[in-house]
This record gives C-alpha cells, sequence and structure tokens, in this order.
C-alpha cells in the first residue's frame, strides 16, 4: 500500500494519486481512470476542444484508454473509435500488430488491430488517444499500427504528460504529472 500521495486537480476534478514505485529508482503516481466515469467524462470534454477538428477517427491501446476514447468520440458526435488490442482474438481476421515497451508494462507488450479496424483507419485522419504520456512508447506503437493501416496521424493527445513528455510540444494533454524517486 503506497505511503506517498500526489495531490492532482485535471478538468476542475481532484484526486489523490497514489505514488508507487516502479524500479528500485524510479515512481510514478498511479494515475487510474477507469472506474471514475466523472474523471474520464470531464477529460473528454477538455480534450474536445484541444484535438484537430478534421480527426475522423480515434485509436486508443487497451485497457486504460477505453472509457476515454468511448468519452471522447461522444464529445465529438462520433459513431465509432478503434481499439488496439494486447493480444489477437480468435474472431480477429488479418490482424495486424506492433510491440511496445511501457514502463507501466512488465516486459514487451503486443498492440493488434482486427481486419476490421485496419479498414476503418485507411485513408483516415486518426488522433491517438491515452490516459498518460510519458516515455512515448505506447505511442508509438499506435503510429506503427496507424500507418500500417493506411491512416494518417494528426495528432497526439492525453489526459495526464509525466515527466520529460510534459516538455514536448507535439502532444496534446490537459495536465502535467512529474515522476518521483523511488522509496
Amino acid at each position: 500500500m503506497a505511503n506517498r500521495f500526489y495531490d492532482l486537480t485535471v478538468a476542475g476534478c481532484k484526486r489523490s494519486l497514489p505514488i508507487l514505485n516502479v524500479t528500485d529508482k524510479l515512481a510514478i503516481a498511479g494515475f487510474i481512470m477507469l472506474g471514475d466515469p466523472n474523471l474520464t467524462l470531464a477529460c473528454a470534454k477538455e480534450l474536445a476542444k484541444k484535438i484537430p477538428a478534421d480527426t475522423d477517427v480515434i485509436l486508443t491501446a487497451e485497457t486504460k484508454g477505453i472509457p476515454l476514447a468511448a468519452d471522447l468520440a461522444r464529445e465529438m458526435g462520433m459513431e465509432r473509435y478503434v481499439v488496439a488490442r494486447k493480444s489477437v482474438k480468435a474472431y480477429m481476421e488479418n490482424a495486424v500488430w506492433v510491440e511496445d515497451i511501457s514502463i507501466t508494462t512488465k516486459g514487451v507488450q503486443k498492440l493488434c488491430l482486427d481486419g476490421v479496424d485496419v479498414d476503418r483507419l485507411k485513408g483516415k485522419n486518426v488522433l491517438l488517444l491515452d490516459d498518460v504520456i510519458s516515455t512515448g512508447g505506447s505511442m508509438k506503437a499506435l503510429t506503427e499500427l496507424t500507418e500500417e493501416a493506411g491512416g494518417k496521424v494528426i495528432g497526439q493527445a492525453c489526459v495526464l504528460a509525466e515527466g520529460d513528455a510534459a516538455k514536448r510540444t507535439d502532444i496534446i494533454f490537459l495536465e502535467a504529472l512529474p515522476l518521483f524517486d523511488a522509496e
């Protein structure tokens, strides 16, 4: 159980985030939107004001970005959004996949798109979406999937830019989130 916390206000919502060690030197504030519909909706409403107007499709990675993508798509009047899955499912046909390394996932993870979703991205302006951008590993994997599908990435958006990601000018985010020394 965490004994340190980071107080965050984002999109008018205040949350106290547990600070958790991810390595023997690095700790992060655990930002979990899953199960927090008020936070997810408030963040989607704020992000909707910032994303490129010519966005055709929102692409997110399984799992934590899903409720945010659903609310953002609804805010933007979109009928669908696309989710890159962490494994190829039996019902998928003509799936494409890439490998991803993230500081919050142990080891290498795979992200894949069903052939139907590949068709949804082909020739479209795609906004990549996640809850947090830190190292950019997930965004790199989503970019590769979009390009493989024949789509064009027109933006990368998240709720929080963690660590050095907050210095980037090529991403859309609502608030910065610091990194911490492990204890």
